[in-house]
């Protein structure tokens, strides 16, 4: 159960649903992930059908799953890859290297000469460092530039580390030019769960603006990486994607008209957010005096355990309990480990019923993305995060 401020579970998954997930959950030990192919198929036609002409980047961190991989490689999807490592998992499965782009714009020479190698002819960067880089291991790659946002009304802003101005982007696509390289287009991300869809308007404008300075240079940008950022379910209602592809369409067209670049986008959050549930077991309920008016709940999972979008409460999660009671109570959820940050939810309160007791389930909805990818490998000798295909695909 959860507080009147949030949504009923019948805004995430059904009642048929959640008896299949609870179910299936019932002989396995938690805490534990559980995907659901069948959904993950349905996120990506979606996406497709809302952008039917923008090249699909599935960006693997989200969750690097052999069989997520696999689906979305039959379905057609290109792949976003952070390291050389991710590189040779999509390579190790099937795909092909026209179809990874090596989005990180932190990269070793030694990895940009493996990837280079290996076939992939697709960069990002944003430095004159990684750029000569490139210049010398990967010659005539295609180049993306990528232009720092500021990732207002994200609910996990990836401003500052990433990205920079366009005076420099500018100076870059010039650099670029003369090493040889293919100056090819612009990307950004305006911040994963961005809820404000003007975000990507603000930083189209931008992008016009490079597109006409380079021609002026000679240099013909052909393409625009929109990055991800667009939403999946959790306690905030955002738009759905319908919204946010007409606009995004309408800020290119208003921008570029009958001129329109080549699109990519780079989905993660998006395509399997929503695809998962974490199974869960609350470990301890404590008082930390006798006078205090909120308990600790402590789960068998938390910020080392898959969790670690909790930090600063920045994602909030849907949080279900199997009991049923309007008898509710506000509480403090924390991880289960020797670590004084494992600590889930403080300032902002979920309740429970006040009959919960230690041993019961909980279930941690639109947890897909960035749980088992983050999970830790032995913290307090913790093993990673567990992982279960409870659909495929359609």
């Amino acid at each position: 159960m959860l507080t009147s401020t949030t949504r009923k579970i019948s805004n995430f998954v059904s009642k048929a649903e959640f008896e299949e997930i609870k179910k299936f959950a019932a002989d396995k030990a938690t805490p534990f992930l559980i995907i659901n192919l069948e959904k993950i198929a349905q996120n990506y036609d979606e996406l497709h059908e809302n952008f039917p002409t923008a090249a699909i980047y599935y960006a693997i961190k989200a969750n690097p799953n052999p069989r997520v991989i696999k689906l979305l490689h039959k379905k057609g999807s290109n792949f976003d890859a952070a390291t050389i490592f991710e590189i040779d998992k999509l390579l190790d499965l099937g795909v092909s290297a026209e179809r990874i782009s090596f989005g990180n714009t932190i990269k070793k020479e030694a990895d940009i000469e493996s990837a280079y190698k290996k076939g992939v002819r697709i960069f990002v960067t944003d430095s004159f460092s990684d750029l000569r880089k490139i210049a010398r291991r990967a010659p005539g790659s295609k180049i993306f530039f990528r232009l720092i946002t500021e990732g207002s009304g994200a609910d996990w802003p990836l401003s500052r580390k990433f990205g920079a101005h366009p005076d420099m982007i500018y100076d870059l696509i010039i650099e670029a030019k003369k090493r040889k390289l293919d100056p090819y287009g612009i990307s950004f991300h305006v911040g994963s769960q961005q809820r404000h869809i003007g975000q990507w308007d603000n930083a189209i404008g931008q992008v016009k603006q490079i597109f006409g300075l380079a021609k002026h240079e000679g240099v013909n940008l052909r393409a625009i990486n929109l990055g991800g950022g667009f939403p999946s379910k959790y306690l905030q209602p955002a738009q759905n994607l319908k919204i946010y592809a007409r606009e995004i369409k309408r800020f290119l067209k208003k921008n570029f008209g009958a001129n329109m670049p080549e699109i990519f986008v780079e989905p993660g959050r998006s395509i399997v957010g929503d695809a998962g549930v974490i199974v869960s077991e609350i470990i301890t309920i404590a008082k930390k005096s006798a006078t205090s008016e909120t308990e600790w709940v402590f789960l068998d999972i938390g910020k080392f355990g898959g969790l670690i979008e909790t930090t600063d409460e920045a994602i909030k999660y849907p949080i279900f309990t199997e009991r049923h009671s309007r008898d509710l109570r506000e509480v403090i959820l924390a991880g289960p480990t020797c670590d004084s940050v494992d600590v889930l939810y403080e300032n902002f309160k979920y309740t429970l019923p006040k009959k919960s007791r230690e041993g019961d389930r909980i279930y941690v909805f639109s947890t897909g993305a960035y749980t088992t990818s983050y999970s830790s490998i032995e913290f307090n000798g913790i093993p990673p995060l567990r992982e279960y295909i409870l659909k495929h695909e359609a």
